[in-house]
């Protein structure tokens, strides 16, 4: 084989640029205050976010009185259904 490739004479740039020297930009420094702000926001974030169990509420007792009361209605509707069944006889 024959080919022989071209040799590596730099990089170049299209188009081309005048030679620049790297920017500084000032280095900004977070306050201790603005730290402290976003910790606080972190910690609130991950609050809100915790699993939330529901509480188990204990079965609510019937009252007495509510518990006589269902007993008279069905005494009276099982009288109620005697005597109807007694009259078609």
């Amino acid at each position: 084989m024959n080919t022989q490739l071209a040799p590596v004479q730099g990089s170049h740039e299209h188009p081309p640029q005048p030679e620049r020297l790297p920017e500084t930009h000032p280095v900004r420094r977070v306050g201790a205050l603005d730290r402290a702000a976003m910790h606080l926001g972190v910690a609130l974030i991950h609050w809100g976010r915790r699993p939330a169990k529901a509480r188990r509420r204990p079965r609510p007792m019937l009252a007495p009185e509510s518990i006589e009361a269902r007993r008279e209605l069905d005494r009276v509707r099982d009288q109620y259904l005697v005597l109807k069944l007694t009259q078609f006889r």
